[in-house]
């Protein structure tokens, strides 16, 4: 069952819709700006239902607030070192965002864009956007599409672009997860499964310093459950998350059939587990979640640590480092990617 409901108009009066979708004991809602989540009602283990996901009540919330709520960030998800690369010996310059760096998509990324939609099915919508040659510095005149299918307790993500020149992509969602209800506190006590044999080491501004480390003996190995809290203020050597997780886990197969990711609340009995084909994921604790001036839903503060995101990608800042994943999107060819949430009471 699908609802499209209006959400607000923004500063330049264009109206932004949100379809609320349920199916089995999950109801979604999705909106046209970012193609955003926006909550995510999901019942514990006394069939209680809470909204799982960070977000604002109102539209101008998500137009001046950050964090990426919800979104689809691109053209190119996390970061690039200096805003910079080549790609067939042309140097592109981008907007640097983030200190020196570009962070997801720039100044005015897709996670910013009204987005056009369609009911695609009796439980799906896609949204669709179109980057001009030259938006943020980037290559190509893109068509992007995400569409939301929600069935059987699951959330697919499925992504498609195709661009008219060489170009360079890395698609994901920036949904902030806290199982016990987005307005619980910290989620240091959730327990988290990461299928994922090696992790990328980073500066002192998060940008990978192009070593493929195994996790074994770090705070990045979550090969066995542990709670995200549990390695914070563990240090060995340069390595040290007592600020938090933000880096970039690889996984040790590709295997859509196979949960890559579980997160499980012991308080409220809910698990998510992340199906995926994408080899990577940025785990995300909300470490900059510090914004006074735009509180959550209902008037919630913002804090650290209140939330968890799963970003599921290729490595970060790929098209700088030779061993990395391949970042380029040939001209004409189609990208594709799926990534699932399945949600479970345990």
């Amino acid at each position: 069952m699908i609802n499209k409901r209006f959400f607000g108009n923004l500063p330049d009066g264009r109206e932004v819709y949100i379809y609320d979708i349920e199916d089995c004991d999950i109801k979604l809602s999705v909106m046209e700006f970012g193609a955003a989540m926006v909550s995510i009602y999901a019942p514990d283990i006394n069939g209680a239902d809470s909204d799982i996901i960070c977000g604002y009540d109102t539209l101008d919330s998500y137009v001046e607030g950050d964090g990426y709520q919800g979104a689809v960030v691109g053209r190119w998800a996390n970061r690039i070192d200096k805003g910079r690369f080549t790609l067939d010996g042309i140097d592109y310059s981008l907007y640097c965002n983030n200190g020196e760096n570009h962070l997801h998509g720039g100044e005015v990324g897709f996670s910013h864009k009204l987005w056009s939609s369609e009911i695609t099915g009796k439980s799906s919508v896609k949204f669709s956007y179109f980057s001009p040659d030259g938006e943020e510095g980037y290559p190509g005149n893109l068509k992007v599409c995400v569409e939301y299918k929600l069935c059987n307790n699951r959330i697919a993500l499925t992504y498609t672009a195709r661009s008219d020149k060489n170009t360079v992509i890395n698609l994901t969602n920036h949904v902030y997860f806290n199982l016990s209800g987005y307005d619980s506190g910290k989620i240091l006590d959730h327990e988290l499964t990461v299928c994922a044999h090696s992790y990328l080491p980073t500066d002192e501004e998060l940008i990978p310093t192009g070593e493929i480390r195994r996790v074994d003996n770090t705070p990045f190995d979550f090969r066995q459950k542990k709670t995200i809290g549990r390695d914070f203020n563990f240090s060995n050597n340069d390595i040290n998350t007592a600020g938090g997780y933000d880096h970039c886990l690889v996984f040790e197969e590709l295997d859509f059939s196979k949960p890559r990711i579980e997160a499980y609340d012991k308080k409220s009995g809910r698990g998510i587990r992340v199906y995926t084909d994408r080899p990577c994921v940025q785990l995300y604790t909300g470490n900059f979640l510090t914004n006074e001036k735009y509180p959550f839903k209902g008037g919630y503060p913002q804090s650290p640590q209140n939330a968890f995101c799963l970003e599921t990608q290729i490595m970060p800042d790929s098209m700088n480092h030779s061993n990395f994943t391949v970042p380029i999107l040939k001209a004409g060819e189609l990208f594709e990617s799926t990534t699932e949430f399945e949600f479970f009471i345990g």
